[in-house]
């Protein structure tokens, strides 16, 4: 596989790029270090749903991780192509595939923008909920099962209490725990999930509000910070992946049989039979949401100072951390905890790792509180890469006429502004969600994925489409071909992943996900043709050398893109009614 700047390309991009700064543009401020370090709390992303994919698919949590990893990193050959196409546009692959798109069908295109930011938008809330509860373990302690407080008050009102032993443990840990943690201004049910304005909401909020001021001063300003907090958390992440390892070996005991769960969240082995699968499948789908998640490094190509060389090199290194990190850990976590180890319940929320993580390592309670520290890092700066690109993609979204007109607006600083007060608004509402339950929080990262999948969907298709379409447009850099097919490939397994296995995170999962993706029908509907009369600003074309309507009526792909839609519906049904619990 070609992993160098193809020879079929010119040294400088496709297009001249301005050299001019006006206000309200992103500013070409940044190499591609910057953007591997504004990438580089992707690999964080594992502290998310490692206990909740050991949880679902027991002993083969470790495989799960890799062949997703593997998919993503030859996945990211494609998007690194059409990249390549759009070195005046950020916002990632979504913006560039939705050019593909648009001349086939006209809500295909926003279609791939919408699914990518609310693919991306929930890591802001999903993270600062994680770090919240750690803040808020720290500042108000809850007791052990065995401390003398929850013991005496099992011996004055255990008696009295109805249910197993686990939920009068229950039930006695909470009645003694600082009033802080069950605190709450306001809390409700939505539907399938609860809302809650807690205390672990208000951390959350005032994590978010500190990330936007850092976020505020540019990419420049972001890359700079998010390099030195990248070093505090890669480095004890390999520290954590490889010592236990050196320290105890591997045991190999907790890999074997490599069979699924009989049932979820039980240590028990079951079969490969249609539930095994189903399971397995529904750690593939959830898994992608993380693995995949390095492409982000191409959210910046307009900010590139020489996007024809920096591009590639963005996705590409950033991939190979990713692609260490994502294989690395899952395996020590596994190794030294083994699926019972994983199935404990702070683990799979995520509140309990960094004890975890100071247990593999041999740790006493100091290292633990490091390691908290670390973690709390660790998920700001997934936090701050998931800002960064998000806002991106809202803001360029709305410059190539997919999104509402105000979002295209950036400040003195060349961050953009608006985009990124709408982060902030739609993932406080999130961020009460994710705080009020586990259940809740699955239920969003659920959701969010089915967004992420149907991007990879139609951006995987783009490549090829690009390929036929726009075949004498330079490429800085140009994937091999059979790269490019087995792109096509994985669109149709990932859609196997998203019909066979959102229902194992929440029964409703993938027609929530569905619905959300619909939501930009009117979005865009209103922007086309109230705002800006039915035609496209240049901007959507730019770099294509051809003009709106001259680049719509370039359809040489025929039927193809049609096909391929109606195929990816049908392997969306099939597999979900044939994958059942």
């Amino acid at each position: 596989m070609s992993v160098g700047i193809s020879s079929t390309g010119p040294a400088s991009p496709a297009v001249p790029i301005a050299a001019s700064v006006d206000q309200g543009q992103l500013h070409r401020s940044i190499n591609w270090t910057g953007a591997f370090w504004v990438a580089s709390g992707v690999p964080a992303l594992v502290l998310f749903s490692v206990g909740g994919i050991a949880g679902n698919t027991g002993k083969l949590a470790f495989l799960i991780w890799t062949l997703s990893m593997l998919m993503g990193f030859i996945q990211s050959f494609s998007y690194a192509e059409i990249a390549g196409l759009f070195p005046n546009k950020s916002g990632g692959a979504s913006i560039y595939g939705a050019a593909a798109w648009v001349r086939y069908a006209k809500l295909i295109a926003p279609l791939s923008v919408w699914c990518n930011w609310f693919a991306w938008s929930p890591v802001l809330s999903l993270g600062c909920s994680i770090a919240a509860s750690y803040i808020l373990n720290a500042l108000a302690p809850a007791p052990s099962a065995t401390s003398p407080a929850v013991v005496q008050w099992l011996a004055a009102h255990g008696a009295a209490l109805q249910g197993t032993e686990a939920e009068k443990l229950a039930a006695a840990v909470a009645a003694v725990s600082p009033t802080l943690r069950s605190w709450t201004l306001f809390s409700t049910t939505l539907g399938p999930v609860s809302l809650s304005l807690n205390a672990a909401f208000v951390i959350g909020a005032v994590l978010m509000l500190a990330v936007f001021a850092v976020q505020h001063r540019g990419i420049l300003g972001t890359a700079s910070v998010q390099k030195w907090i990248g070093l505090l958390v890669i480095v004890p992440m390999f520290i954590v992946g490889v010592v236990p390892l050196l320290l105890h070996g591997v045991n190999w005991s907790n890999f074997t049989p490599l069979v699924p769960l009989a049932a979820p969240a039980a240590p028990e082995p079951g079969a490969w039979n249609v539930t095994g699968w189903t399971l397995v499948l529904g750690g593939m789908f959830i898994a992608a949401w993380s693995t995949y998640g390095f492409e982000t490094a191409i959210c910046y190509t307009s900010e590139f100072k020489d996007p024809s060389r920096d591009t590639f090199k963005a996705i590409f290194y950033s991939g190979l951390l990713c692609l260490a990190l994502f294989t690395l850990v899952p395996f020590t976590f596994q190794s030294m905890l083994g699926v019972e180890g994983m199935l404990e319940p702070s683990v799979v929320d995520g509140s309990g790792v960094a004890a975890a993580l100071a247990h593999m390592v041999g740790g006493g309670p100091v290292v633990e509180s490091v390691l908290v520290m670390l973690m709390i890092l660790a998920l700001i700066l997934c936090i701050m890469t998931a800002m960064a690109g998000s806002s991106r993609t809202l803001y360029q979204g709305s410059v190539d006429g997919w999104l509402p007109r105000y979002l295209g607006k950036a400040n003195a600083h060349g961050a953009p502004t608006a985009a990124m007060w709408t982060d902030l608004g739609v993932n406080l509402v999130v961020l009460a969600i994710a705080c009020a339950d586990a259940t809740s929080f699955f239920f969003i990262l659920a959701v969010s994925n089915c967004g992420y999948i149907i991007f990879n969907f139609l951006n995987l298709h783009s490549a090829w489409i690009h390929r036929i379409d726009s075949a004498g447009v330079p490429r800085p850099y140009r994937a091999p071909t059979f790269v490019l097919v087995l792109g096509g490939v994985f669109a149709f397994v990932n859609v196997v992943f998203m019909g066979a296995g959102a229902k194992v995170w929440n029964p409703v999962a993938l027609w929530a996900g569905l619905i959300t993706a619909a939501l930009i029908i009117p979005v865009f509907l209103f922007r086309h043709y109230v705002q800006d009369g039915g035609k496209f600003p240049h901007e959507t074309f730019e770099d294509l050398h051809v003009g709106p309507e001259g680049a719509r009526s370039v359809k040489r792909a025929g039927i193809l893109p049609y096909l391929t839609l109606v195929a990816g519906v049908a392997v969306l049904l099939i597999s979900n009614w044939i994958f059942t619990l």
